[in-house]
């Protein structure tokens, strides 16, 4: 027995009826995929079910779907303002809790920057017929019938975008968000196939929905110079569109196989892969569109502090960041850049067809988009840094009570390793920044290298030579034994010791979000560096003690990791804190005595 909303009283005072909320069957999973058990006590019914279906023979309204009215309704449930407090929650918050929270959903306003009456104006921000990108990503299921686990101590989830849109409710006369996702879904058991679903086919549906089985998180992004068209003197340009453009072809390409009847996954092709690569084809289409359109260009120089022209510079620096989010290595995947010539016109005459790298190199270009859960946090921090406000909706197994399963958050590669008591992923962690500083340095980083490299000289030098410890003693050795100290000093000084006390101690630069707390790891990180040069004497190489506990070398030693400390938060990349260490190193024990100090054979 159900009561219908009045919307005369805006009160569930109308109408009683009787409907029916079949029972699903067990399925290959053994557990059904939704249950009607103890329904009436969920937390998300509160305010309201929408329910969706039709009469069966006997009259009787038979639900299909079900979706929580206030999970869509546009007034959160919790505010949260500030890039520092957002992107903690991205990051962290957003899955904490995600067995104890069964059942249970909350949605969330993440605001860039402190407003007065933040919640009123919450509202206001979602207009009737605002549209937003939508981020979405579910987790596991544990419990007594939990699925199996593909990639050891990893759930690996799934990603896809979608467009949700404003609209007036038709029951309630309130704003509501009505969703629909661009599924890129490889051939798979549970039927799901690759195209456009609404919210109540994908998450509500009783038979295949995922809401009463998985935790699910939808990021809605409303960010003007994305949603919105832009008009050149009569040249449409619609982000928006084109990015529809390219998931609707990727869709076409998913349900075919390419021609092949099978769309599998791999490490280089996957929901988040190909859902990336429509992404960037929709970057470099709008770039290639730009820049072959004069008209656009001149508008733009003409009206420099236009709304509009203030607004498509907005849309260029997102492009520049999700250009390096999703070519992390400075490399563009030959089937991607294919695709997107084929797409801009550009390619003809090298290619006509597109095709498709299953390589694990492919994979590794762009390995911030193999995991769902990274490329979703990677995507929702980069719109919020540049000023977008977004709505979490979370949900947690949402519906009837099924005691047999549990939610399980989505994890980054080896992410369920943790250390005891907390909630810290360190192999995931550590993998993170490793891969992270491998980016092929540009041209600003090797500018760094210089100045880096002159500040040093300018400070060390005069500094060892008052000292004493710096004198010109050019080692007089072949050719041969200077190489191999050179290819010595590269393995396992620069490198090593980059690795471990830069980039695997101190958060990489796209992870700061407290520099507080970079400080003390920054402060940490040199301590152990300069430490460590002692104490390894003293262990592997007992010749080199006294210079190695001299207090001029501790004070150069010092002054190099600060150089590199910099180096590595103004580049972020290995190579560059390698470079510059290796040089500093190299010049010293060839060319000022070193060699001489540490008494080498």
């Amino acid at each position: 027995m159900v009561q219908h909303y009045n919307p005369n009283s805006n009160k569930f005072d109308g109408l009683k009826e009787t409907i029916r909320i079949p029972q699903q069957e067990i399925d290959k999973r053994n557990f059904a995929p939704s249950s009607s058990q103890q329904i009436e006590q969920s937390p998300a019914g509160e305010d309201g079910w929408y329910i969706y279906g039709a009469a069966d023979a006997k009259g009787v309204f038979t639900v299909v779907a079900l979706a929580p009215r206030s999970l869509l309704q546009i007034q959160p449930r919790q505010i949260i303002t500030g890039d520092e407090l957002g992107l903690n929650y991205i990051q962290d918050v957003n899955w904490r809790n995600t067995e104890k929270n069964k059942g249970k959903f909350n949605t969330v306003l993440l605001k860039p920057v402190e407003t007065q009456n933040s919640r009123n104006q919450s509202i206001s921000k979602w207009q009737e017929g605002n549209k937003a990108i939508v981020l979405h990503l579910f987790g596991g299921i544990g419990g007594r019938k939990a699925e199996p686990v593909g990639v050891p101590y990893t759930i690996t989830g799934h990603f896809a975008f979608g467009i949700a849109e404003v609209v007036r409710d038709e029951f309630t006369n309130e704003l509501r968000f009505e969703t629909k996702y661009h599924q890129i879904y490889a051939h798979n058991p549970d039927g799901i196939i690759a195209g456009t679903h609404t919210w109540a086919d994908y998450m509500g549906n009783l038979q295949h929905g995922w809401l009463a089985t998985r935790p699910v998180s939808d990021i809605l992004i409303k960010f003007d110079p994305v949603t919105q068209d832009y008009d050149f003197d009569g040249v449409k340009l619609s982000p928006l569109e084109q990015f529809q453009q390219q998931l609707q072809v990727t869709m076409a390409r998913y349900r075919v196989g390419d021609g092949t009847g099978g769309a599998m996954v791999s490490p280089a092709t996957s929901c988040v892969q190909d859902s990336s690569q429509a992404l960037y084809t929709a970057i470099l289409l709008i770039k290639n569109q730009v820049a072959t359109t004069p008209q656009i260009q001149t508008w733009v120089r003409a009206n420099p502090n236009h709304p509009q022209a203030l607004r498509f510079q907005q849309l260029v620096e997102l492009g520049q960041s999700l250009e390096q989010q999703l070519a992390p290595l400075g490399i563009v995947r030959a089937d991607w850049h294919s695709q997107a010539g084929i797409l801009a016109g550009t390619g003809i005459g090298k290619t006509t067809e597109p095709f498709e790298d299953r390589s694990i190199w492919a994979g590794l270009t762009t390995w911030r988009t193999i995991m769902p859960r990274l490329a979703h946090d990677d995507l929702a921090a980069i719109f919020l840094k540049h000023g977008a406000i977004m709505q979490v909706l979370r949900t947690n197994q949402v519906g009837g009570w099924q005691p047999n399963i549990i939610p399980i958050a989505p994890t980054v590669l080896l992410g369920q390793i943790k250390i005891p008591f907390t909630n810290i992923s360190p192999l995931s962690i550590l993998l993170n920044r490793v891969l992270t500083s491998l980016a092929v340095p540009t041209l600003k980083d090797w500018l760094v290298v210089a100045l880096m490299l002159i500040i040093y000289s300018v400070i060390a030098l005069p500094y060892g030579w008052k000292s004493g410890f710096l004198d010109i003693q050019i080692w007089s050795a072949n050719w041969i034994d200077k190489c191999l100290l050179i290819l010595r000093c590269l393995f396992l000084s620069a490198i090593v010791e980059e690795l471990f006390f830069r980039v695997c101690l101190l958060p990489h630069p796209s992870e700061i979000t407290n520099w507080f707390q970079w400080a003390v790891w920054a402060i940490v990180s040199l301590l152990l560096f300069i430490l460590y040069h002692p104490l390894n004497s003293k262990i592997f190489s007992k010749a080199g003690m006294p210079t190695f506990d001299n207090h001029v070398f501790l004070v150069l030693a010092a002054f190099l990791g600060i150089i590199c400390t910099v180096a590595y938060t103004l580049t972020g990349s290995l190579f560059v804190i390698v470079l510059i260490h290796w040089i500093v190193v190299v010049v010293w024990l060839i060319v000022f005595g070193g060699i001489k100090k540490l008494d080498y054979n």
